[in-house]
Parts: structure tokens; sequence; C-alpha cells
């Protein structure tokens, strides 16, 4: 029989029945800590709202983070597109900024390491490298999955992603088969013993049980997260929003007990953790630039749901043109004629119709993960050097894909810093590109490639041509 989130959360008592966030503002008002959220692709955004993102980590760009009101802003790190060294040098480059930013301004930190909650990422390397260089190499390892938008739950220390009414464990998805961060294991306890290669002893891997969260009183979690030994890792049930709420004020309390924390999570523990109402999708009016009539829909993301979603929209879009990236002419072109032919015809098509420039479909690997990560920093490369050579301005730019995103708002749009608008759907952020940027003011969705269902491309896309077809 297939397992349900009914099914599976059988026999556990319910969630609370009243939301923690006012407390938890109410913890943040007396911690003048800035939350640093590290985003290890630009999909990490996709659950906060009037929150300034940095694609760039000079210390003087960092001292006016650290200076702005806001309490919390993201780093975009991008190291998921790296090899596992050069992610760990990333880390240590932007860490020693921090601390020389925090030095500087007098304000402490706290760092989240937001990334996939399909569990694909550079974990535990540059979460240890993070916290070596900023002094806090026995902080408690705190992993939290759960992303409610995109389907993903912990129960009973195995995490899931929902296809649907059903719930896969992770470790059988396509996500597990990653060429460069493949794993086996569902249940988070031996998920990280597997991904410590043999260093972490099972007995210092903890969790905090679905039970627990959903207690009247937390005051027993907070006492037993403030005893969690140093250098211990820590696994977090969540099946709900009020779970995780139950859990950031718990381990809020815990850090005003003097205990050390650096957590590696997906989005929605960060929506939490600043005590963010939930707010309501963003309207057509909020994002789109009425002087442009054709919008450019990028996408580079190979994953299975991608690929369908893509599917649904050109067929169901008789105003789109596609225009299709081969990847195998890409990597064997030297001369770049190819990819000059591929600018030219994004441009002619943007003159008269909205355009969809993918990625051929077929998944091209390396020998290697390293091999694996170079090809697709390449068809990035081209990707971003096809938006960088438009010659008019979109209407608005849909990015399908984490690296995708990441480059062509970075090194296509110039984009230093940007502000997240909000959601454009559940799970997908829109960001308004700042005034150095190639396209000023432009609406930017930074759509990851394994959120959503079949539909949710053509959605997104609708609601920004403001069409119903």
């Amino acid at each position: 029989m297939s397992l349900t989130l009914e099914n599976a959360l059988a026999g556990v008592s319910a969630e609370r029945s009243s939301s923690l966030l006012s407390d938890i503002r109410q913890q943040m008002k007396s911690d003048s800590r800035k939350v640093v959220v590290l985003d290890d692709d630009p999909t990490g955004t996709q659950t906060v709202y009037d929150t300034p993102v940095r694609t760039t980590w000079g210390v003087n760009e960092l001292v006016k983070s650290f200076e702005s009101d806001q309490a919390m802003f993201y780093i975009l790190t991008n190291s998921r597109s790296l090899p596992e060294e050069a992610a760990v040098e990333l880390a240590k480059e932007i860490g020693a900024n921090l601390n020389e930013a925090s030095k500087r301004t007098g304000r402490p930190f706290v760092v989240i390491s937001r990334s996939d909650s399909t569990l694909r990422g550079h974990y535990p390397a540059e979460v240890d490298a993070m916290a070596s260089v900023i002094g806090i190499s026995n902080a408690v390892h705190v992993i939290v999955p759960f992303f409610l938008q995109g389907g993903r739950f912990t129960i009973n220390d195995v995490h899931y992603v929902a296809e649907e009414d059903r719930l896969i464990p992770a470790s059988e998805t396509p996500f597990a088969q990653d060429a460069a961060f493949g794993f086996q294991n569902s249940d988070l306890r031996d998920w990280a013993v597997e991904k410590h290669r043999g260093e972490l002893d099972p007995a210092k891997v903890h969790s905090v049980s679905l039970e627990e969260l959903r207690s009247e009183d937390l005051s027993s979690l907070s006492v037993r997260l403030t005893q969690l030994p140093p250098g211990s890792v820590c696994v977090v049930n969540a099946a709900s929003m009020r779970d995780i709420e139950a859990f950031v004020h718990a381990v809020r309390t815990a850090e005003a007990a003097g205990q050390t924390f650096i957590y590696r999570t997906a989005a929605s523990f960060v929506q939490a953790f600043a005590g963010l109402e939930p707010r309501e999708l963003l309207t057509t009016e909020e994002m789109v630039d009425p002087s442009s009539e054709t919008g450019l829909v990028v996408v580079g993301s190979y994953v299975p749901k991608t690929t369908q979603q893509l599917a649904h929209l050109l067929e169901n879009s008789m105003d789109v043109k596609s225009v299709v990236l081969d990847v195998d002419r890409l990597l064997q072109d030297e001369s770049k004629n190819y990819l000059d032919t591929v600018v030219d015809e994004v441009n002619r098509c943007l003159q008269t119709n909205h355009v969809v420039l993918s990625s051929s479909r077929r998944l091209i690997t390396g020998a290697d993960a390293a091999a694996s990560l170079s090809i697709g920093n390449r068809v990035s490369a081209a990707l971003v050097s096809i938006v960088e050579r438009l010659n008019q301005r979109p209407r608005f730019l849909i990015a399908k894909g984490g690296i995708t995103s990441s480059d062509v708002a970075t090194k296509g749009l110039h984009a230093k810093e940007a502000m997240v608008l909000g959601q454009i759907l559940p799970g997908i952020p829109v960001w308004k590109m700042p005034d150095h940027s190639r396209f000023p003011g432009m609406a930017y969705v930074v759509f990851p490639g394994n959120v959503g269902g079949k539909e949710a491309l053509l959605e997104a896309f609708n609601k920004l041509a403001n069409t119903t077809s």
C-alpha cells in the first residue's frame, strides 16, 4: 500500500492548535544577532519576503548588511555548483569576511546553511569549514530538510518526498541518484553518518521527535537541546509549520541558555526562525513590467519534474516560441558559432513572442562528480551568455533550476544584490532586480527544479504573461 501523509502520521499527536510566531518574534527582540543565511543555490529564498539577498560578499558589502535594519539577509553562494574543495574554500572566505564585518559593526551573527530539501549539497564539508572559521567548531549541527511548499516531510527520522498524495522515501527518488550528491539512506540519522564518511559515531546523532514538538510544554525539549554534546548532530522531524515553529522556539531558548548551533536546513526553517508570518502570493501587478510585452523562460534543470513541467508549458501555450540549446552541439562546438545562432534566434523570437529557452533534455554526465558539475556549469554559462546578449528588456524572466537561476542573476543580469518580493506560487520566489542590473526593476522568478506539480511552470508563466491560455 502506498504511504500517505495521513498513514505516516497515524498514532502521532495532532499538531499544536496555535502559532508560536509571535513568541518567536518576542525572542528575537532580546537577540542582537544578525541572521545570515548562506544559500547554496538561489531557490532558498522561496519562503521569505521583503528580504535582501547578496550575490557578493566583500567585507564592506557585508558591513552594510550588518548595519541595515533588517534582522536577516541572504548570501547567494551557489556552492552546490562547485566541487567540494572549492565549496570549502568559499565557505572559509565568506566566514572570514563575516567575522570582520561583525567585528567592525559590533554585531554578532548566527549562520543558517540553507540547502536542498532533497538532501543534495556539500554536507558536512562546507558546514564544518564555516563553523571552524567563525570559531564554533564544536557547534551542534542541526539538520532540518522539512519544506512544506515542496512536500518534504520528516517522520520517525525518515525523510520523504511527496509525489501527489504518496510519500516516497528520499533515497528512492531520482534526487538520491544525483551524479554529484547521491545518497543511500532516507533515515536522517543514517544519512548523517553516511555523509560524514564513517567519521561520525552514530551515538552522536540525536533526533527531535514529532511528539516532543507537539507537546504543550516545550521546556523539556529546550533543556535537552541545551545538553546536546559538542560536535553532535541533531536531526529534526517535522510535518507542518507548527512543528518547525515549536522547534525554533525551543532551539532559541537553548541558544539563550548558552548552547551553540549551526543550522543546515531547507527553506521552511528560515521562515520560522525569522518569525515571518505567511504572506499572500504576489499578484501580476506586483511583478510585471507593463512597458514590455514579451517574457523569457530559461530552463537549465534536468530533473524529471522540470522536464515534465516544460513539456506541459509548451503543449499548452500557443504564443510561446521554443528555442532549444543542443547540449551535444554546444560541447562539441569550439568556435562558438552554434551559440551565436541560438542568441540570434532568441532575440528574433522575443520581438514578437514569449520565448522558452531550454537545454536539450538528454542528461549528459561526466566520468565523476566533478566532471558532471563541469558539464552543468558549461551549459549554465551558455544560457547566461544568451541572457547577457539580449537586445531588449523582457516583461519578466523565469529561470528554472538552481545553478541556472544563480548564474543568470549574477552573470547574465549583473545583479550584486536583490530584494525578495515574495512568491509567485508556493515555494517559488520572485526577486526585484536592482538599479545596477541590466534590467532594473524587472521581476526575476527563481524557479527550483524540484518544486511544483506538472502545471506549475505553466501557471507561473500565465500569471506573468497575464494570459489564461
